[in-house]
């Protein structure tokens, strides 16, 4: 038995816990170097389907340059790569050596970034899209609507504080809004300002006559 045949057994479930975690855009494939046949390097696969690979599968060209260079560390972690059709890909790749220090296997994953690259342009194009602000206000109640109507119109103003003129244009505010179609606004709008109800009509009524 060698060393590879030792490992696999044990690889096999930390490559189905992986594709399970991650899902299925998350191909694990574990890949015998120890015979340099790298026509037929693949010895375990999860998820072949994200790069359309199978068991008895070459290697890639990163496994070939590993062949030069044995001796060096050639693990990576979160490099790009892309599958033959031009897909990105999130990849790692540990290369497992044996007593000796030779490769006799390399344990991969790769992750297809296609969905989440969809993703992302959708959300930049829901994000990205018109961001006019209308001032819309969305609430349960019809009152709610009008009191953050009228908030908006005295725009943190002390009303104690606000002159006639002031009322006037928050007044003129309101019934730009359309507030006056909300029943018994008026007798609301008049208490927040603090002012009769005759007086806010009479308010309102200078207003509508003033010319634009």
């Amino acid at each position: 038995m060698t060393a590879l045949e030792d490992l696999e057994p044990l690889l096999r479930p930390v490559m189905k816990a992986i594709a399970a975690a991650v899902g299925p855009h998350c191909e694990v494939v574990l890949h015998d170097l120890s015979r340099h046949d790298m026509d037929r390097t693949i010895a375990a696969i999860e998820n072949g389907h994200v790069t359309g690979r199978q068991v008895g599968g070459p290697s890639t060209n990163l496994g070939l340059e590993m062949l030069r260079t044995e001796a060096e560390d050639h693990d990576e972690f979160g490099y790009r790569a892309r599958t033959v059709d031009g897909r990105e890909l999130r990849s790692s790749s540990v290369y497992i050596r044996d007593e000796e220090g030779r490769v006799i296997a390399a344990f991969c994953i790769n992750v297809d970034m296609t969905p989440l690259q969809a993703a992302r342009a959708n959300l930049e194009a829901i994000l990205e899209g018109d961001t006019t602000d209308r001032g819309e206000i969305f609430a349960s109640d019809i009152v709610e609507v009008l009191d953050n109507l009228i908030e908006t119109a005295i725009r943190g103003r002390s009303v104690a504080l606000m002159t006639k003129d002031d009322k006037l244009e928050v007044l003129k505010f309101l019934d730009k809004k359309g507030a006056f179609f909300v029943k018994r606004s008026i007798d609301r709008i008049a208490r927040r300002l603090g002012v009769s109800r005759v007086t806010a009509y009479n308010y309102l009524d200078q207003i509508r006559a003033a010319p634009e």
